[in-house]
């Protein structure tokens, strides 16, 4: 008995077209080991109805899957039914390889995918060879190696409609394994077709053939002796970390009663025995770190920089959580009267994302402001994710910021500007934040009647 078709699915109708160019394409699972017959019905469409006998048979070619996978380009006469020639009517089939690229996709605390970045589209291949790129560690996996990465297949189409091939998930760890001519190979599977199919195994191999990560754990900021580094003070007697400091600090000091200023620094080895720090006092007095006035901040931090070593990693959450305890302590005030500003300087490299928007979704319970300050030209994305100004910031359990509590602005933007430019642009929203908390708990100032 002869099997049943089963349809696939039907091209588009060619109007008065006696030479047509369709442009549906149909996709058939290839079984190498299977005979897999296929039939081209061609017909002429008289009325407006998917009803196939309600049209003009005009011929059909029949062959199987395995024959136009052999021929790039087959070209056969239409028959009827009874195998005779349907006129001078010819079909021609192409076997089109695909137009594949990838997507590289990491998860976000909420459980859901980001396009983090899309490969070049590489026309009519089953072995394409994509070009090597590069991506910041940070937008990769936000800094950590161990997060999972969603890649997914495509295959490109004009139209927009592109067909997924297949996927894997892994991560930086498992991809830094091809190094030094050792390569990585990942099966590219398809969900539905391996819930269908027993016999299905994978839609095809990625291999990737190297991948290097660059973690800075020396010193993203470079040897402060050589002028390359953003620590290096120039003959001038200054460099971009104390341009930060004077501009912004010789106008929050005119806030402070006493000018005492804690003063901390973060990721460095300090002696006498070389211990890393992510919240060390830059006069070496944890006792008493801190420095009269903004001037002595700036003299603190000139005199310490011979004496460490830069290393890593660049954590910000132990110096804000730092903050935060004094902030903590002040909650118990019934007035308006002590608030906290911490002004961070940095080159923007940051190792520890989640355990920092945890502290500052925290923090922003408290009375306290951050001030961010990237110095350099590095890549400050993550520093204006933290900022909170185009959404809000969410801690790693989902937990969302009360209000606003950080201010971003990269130096860069200001170089040739006046000081005073750049701390005005710093400060703007600082004393909005402190009003909105004070108000929020409905506290006035120590000075102020109450009526």
């Amino acid at each position: 008995r002869q099997a049943e078709c089963v349809p696939i699915g039907r091209t588009e109708t060619a109007v008065n077209n006696l030479n047509p160019v369709f442009g549906v394409k149909f996709k058939v699972d290839y079984h190498f080991e299977e005979v897999q017959k296929l039939k081209f019905a061609l017909f002429d469409e008289d009325k407006c109805s998917s009803q196939l006998y309600e049209h003009d048979f005009l011929g059909e070619y029949i062959c199987t899957l395995g024959v136009i996978v052999s021929n790039k380009k087959l070209h056969r006469p239409l028959t009827l039914a009874n195998s005779k020639p349907a006129g001078k009517g010819t079909i021609t089939d192409f076997f089109g390889k695909s137009d594949p690229y990838l997507e590289f996709h990491k998860q976000g605390d909420d459980g859901k995918w980001m396009l983090v970045h899309r490969t070049e589209v590489i026309k009519n291949t089953l072995d394409p060879v994509w070009k090597p790129f590069t991506v910041p560690l940070i937008s990769l996996c936000n800094g950590d190696v161990d997060r999972s990465i969603k890649v997914l297949c495509y295959d490109y189409d004009n139209d927009g409609g592109h067909d997924f091939i297949g996927e894997f998930q892994t991560t930086v760890n498992k991809m830094s394994e091809a190094q030094n001519s050792l390569e990585t190979e990942f099966e590219c599977i398809n969900p539905k077709k391996q819930k269908k199919k027993k016999s299905y195994k994978n839609s095809g191999i990625i291999i990737l053939k190297s991948c290097k990560v660059g973690i800075d754990f020396t010193a993203s900021n470079g040897n402060p002796r050589e002028a390359s580094s953003l620590h290096f003070i120039n003959p001038l007697g200054s460099n971009e970390y104390l341009s930060a400091i004077l501009a912004v600090g010789q106008i929050i000091q005119d806030y402070d009663t006493d000018k005492m200023f804690p003063a901390l620094g973060f990721g460095a080895q300090l002696p006498p025995d070389w211990k890393v720090s992510h919240e060390f006092a830059i006069n070496f007095d944890p006792t008493n770190p801190f420095c009269q006035g903004v001037e002595g901040i700036a003299q603190a931090y000139s005199v310490c920089l011979p004496h460490i070593r830069f290393y890593g990693p660049t954590n910000f959450s132990p110096i804000i959580t730092h903050v935060a305890r004094f902030a903590t302590q002040a909650l118990q005030q019934e007035t308006a009267a002590q608030y906290f500003t911490l002004l961070i300087i940095t080159d923007g490299v940051i190792s520890d994302m989640d355990e920092t928007r945890h502290a500052i979704v925290q923090a922003a319970k408290l009375p306290m402001s951050i001030i961010i300050i990237g110095v350099g030209n590095a890549d400050f994305a993550a520093m204006e994710f933290l900022d909170g100004d185009s959404s809000v910031l969410r801690s790693y359990t989902g937990e969302e910021a009360v209000r606003d509590i950080v201010q971003f602005v990269p130096f860069r933007d200001f170089r040739n500007a006046p000081k005073e430019t750049l701390a005005k642009s710093v400060l703007a929203e600082l004393p909005q934040q402190v009003t909105q908390y004070f108000k929020q708990r409905n506290l006035s100032p120590s000075n102020t009647a109450s009526e």
